[in-house]
């Protein structure tokens, strides 16, 4: 028999909320406060987790999408038992607390994605949900279930306002994601006030047309109902992914301001908190939970009994199936295949012994051919530019019908936040493609990407005012310089086949960030190396040419431009320059490299430098300083063939040749035709 009422447990997570914002004199009490009778009924009965290890492989996961009620979370974990004291309650919003004012992916035992702009973690939901589908296809039998969890999503108005939603809950109800259950906290209040002025649309209807079950006008203040909803959710097998439609009262128990606006976004202010705890007969000091209350929330032992059921389990499916569980084990703990390195090295020497031009999108998708079949894990797709991303592998096979290719659609910004819960998910390496100038559409999940150190690989294709007669709309001039000053992500632009499958390499040895490859739809020259030059690509940057005079310039090249570099160093050697030609494929990763390795393929002595890049030029200014030179565009594009547009935009051998003249006076003479 419980020691205490539904309404003390479900009270608890009210007086936390109210007492930490009113501490901090910052935050969002409102919808914890509507959602306490929820997580009270949700939390300690359908819930699969174990406070005692956050990271138990088979657990459900649980989003907030509307990350600004945090304080839901962060009292139901400390009640819970998770590692958050109600010392770190008090700390909420302050300095290098575990309770920062929005729920952060790797620094609070238990939040499994960074949340806070609006529809994300939706996003991000379905993601983890099409990966615990993808594993359990792949590693259940007829006699073992080892993955076997739901992924829950609670979203407020404002999530299904941002128009992610809509393109997130579209796509999930065409993978009919049975798995995957969205709490809608329906209170209809935003920061600006009742949402009825500017909210109207009918949800039910909207996601019973996206292909999902809706289960309409649920009392989230009626455990009962709450109850029967969940009951319906986890007792059945219905084929389509579930919506709730949980009526709430936001504020609920302040008896001035619950139901409006105030209780949204700001402390409730002391005399309206010390009437909330009369009015819920809640009548303990600030931050202290009596100890039956907490002795019956606390879910420690449920959740070691739940995981320890499970590890017998998975002892009994290793020994039935142990290339199986060996399987399981490497992709949860990500770590790549033995034959790995191995396969990559062969193949990499194959690519450095033709002289075939290509563009570097299709050099990325000859690189799939090879790497798909090898790493079960890698999963993605494109945003309805297969074709042209060159992101399908042979054999990949259609998600729809168990395969590990994603047609996502005309969804950028889903795409990339539904990857992005993929990798959060554990045991996938995800990528995604669209052209480079529609990162923009992404640019927030991009962000958020490199936030949370996540391994998502963006393929961004048509790199340039290169792409041709699309025009300025489709041709990109600023996204490199945006990408590339967005901290913990790297950039790789190759220049031909073999920097591209070197930039896949890294990409997947690297587990701290995300990584973009930006490739060319222009053929480009497959440049001859050594194999200390091939050995450094993944360095960052390193010497493509070396001069065969005494250096008096240094050209530093991206992509399509190190081929552009080469034909203005031939001209300007021929006049007695002696002209180095340095490809940096990856700024970021050339930066962090020793000053030793960087001085020798940069001296600082040599300060005549000229870059070339047919992008924004003012990021190229760290590497050639203020008297270098930087060709570059920096202006919209123009609708022409691409090699016209990047004549006409300055993109060209001869303007290399100018822009030394200018630097070494008359010692430069070329008979170079101008091509202008």
């Amino acid at each position: 028999m419980n020691k205490t009422t539904r309404i003390d447990r479900a009270n608890a997570i009210r007086a936390l909320a109210m007492d930490a914002v009113e501490l901090a004199q910052s935050g969002h009490p409102g919808a914890p406060m509507g959602l306490a009778d929820f997580a009270e009924v949700f939390w300690r009965e359908y819930l699969n987790i174990n406070p005692t290890n956050p990271a138990w492989v088979n657990r459900d996961r649980v989003v907030l999408s509307n990350g600004h009620a945090s304080m839901l979370l962060y009292a139901v974990m400390h009640l819970a038992g998770y590692e958050i004291s109600i010392d770190d309650i008090k700390k909420f919003r302050q300095l290098h607390s575990k309770t920062p004012g929005h729920p952060e992916f790797g620094m609070t035992p238990g939040i499994e994605t960074t949340t806070g702009p609006l529809g994300q973690g939706f996003a991000n939901a379905v993601g983890m949900a099409i990966a615990e589908r993808q594993l359990a296809q792949t590693f259940n039998t007829s006699t073992h279930t080892i993955v076997d969890h739901r992924t829950w999503v609670i979203v407020g108005d404002g999530c299904l306002m941002e128009g992610i939603s809509h393109e997130t809950a579209s796509l999930a109800g065409t993978l009919q994601l049975n798995k995957l259950v969205a709490i809608y906290d329906n209170n209809g209040i935003s920061i600006d006030g009742e949402t009825s002025g500017w909210f109207t649309e009918d949800v039910v209807a909207r996601f019973q047309s996206y292909g999902w079950r809706v289960l309409p006008r649920v009392n989230g203040h009626d455990p009962e109902a709450i109850q029967r909803a969940l009951d319906t959710v986890t007792c059945d097998s219905c084929a389509q992914p579930t919506l709730i439609d949980l009526k709430t009262t936001i504020g609920y128990g302040a008896p001035t301001k619950a139901g409006t606006a105030a209780t949204h976004g700001a402390a409730l202010g002391s005399e309206e908190v010390q009437a909330t705890r009369e009015n819920l007969d809640w009548l303990e000091e600030p931050f202290r939970v009596p100890p039956e209350i907490a002795e019956d929330w606390n879910l420690s032992t449920r959740g070691s009994a739940l995981e320890a059921a499970w590890n017998d389990q998975f002892a009994q499916y290793a020994e039935a199936n142990p290339r199986l569980a060996a399987e399981f084990r490497r992709r949860m703990n990500g770590q790549l295949p033995e034959e790995f390195d191995t396969t990559l090295n062969q193949y990499l020497q194959s690519l450095s012994q033709t002289s075939k031009t290509v563009a570097t999108r299709k050099a990325s998708g000859a690189c799939l051919d090879v790497i798909g079949p090898l790493l079960p894990e890698l999963i993605g797709g494109s945003a309805d530019l297969t074709g042209s991303n060159n992101t399908e592998w042979q054999g990949a096979g259609k998600l729809m019908n168990g395969g590990r290719y994603i047609n996502f659609g005309v969804r950028e910004f889903a795409m990339t936040a539904i990857a992005n819960g993929l990798a959060l998910h554990g045991g996938f390496i995800p990528y995604t493609g669209t052209f480079l100038v529609f990162m923009e559409y992404a640019r927030n999940a991009v962000r958020l990407a490199a936030l949370m150190e996540l391994q998502h690989i963006f393929v961004y294709t048509h790199d340039s005012v290169g792409l041709g007669e699309d025009g300025p709309t489709h041709q990109p001039v600023e996204q490199l310089t945006n990408l590339r000053t967005t901290p913990n992500f790297s950039v790789w632009r190759p220049c031909d086949g073999v920097e591209t499958l070197c930039a896949w390499r890294f990409a997947l040895r690297r587990t701290s960030g995300p990584t973009a490859l930006v490739l060319t739809r222009q053929n480009t020259v497959q440049q001859n190396r050594t194999n200390d030059q091939i050995e450094n690509i993944e360095r960052g940057g390193y010497i493509l040419k070396l001069e065969s005079e005494t250096l008096q310039l240094i050209l530093l090249a991206t992509g399509s431009e190190v081929s552009v570099a080469f034909e203005a160093s031939y001209e300007l050697e021929r006049s007695g320059i002696g002209t180095r030609v340095v490809s940096i494929p990856s700024t970021d990763q050339f930066l962090v490299q020793d000053q030793a390795y960087r001085e020798q393929v940069i001296p600082s002595e040599i300060r005549t430098r000229i870059a070339i890049e047919a992008a924004h030029p003012d990021y190229w200014r760290k590497f050639v300083g203020l008297d270098g030179r930087v060709i570059g565009i920096d202006r919209f594009g123009v609708s022409a063939p691409g090699d016209i547009a990047l004549n006409y935009l300055g993109i060209h051998a001869q303007a290399i040749i100018d822009a030394a003249q200018e630097l070494l006076g008359d010692t430069v003479s070329s008979n170079h035709a101008d091509t202008r």
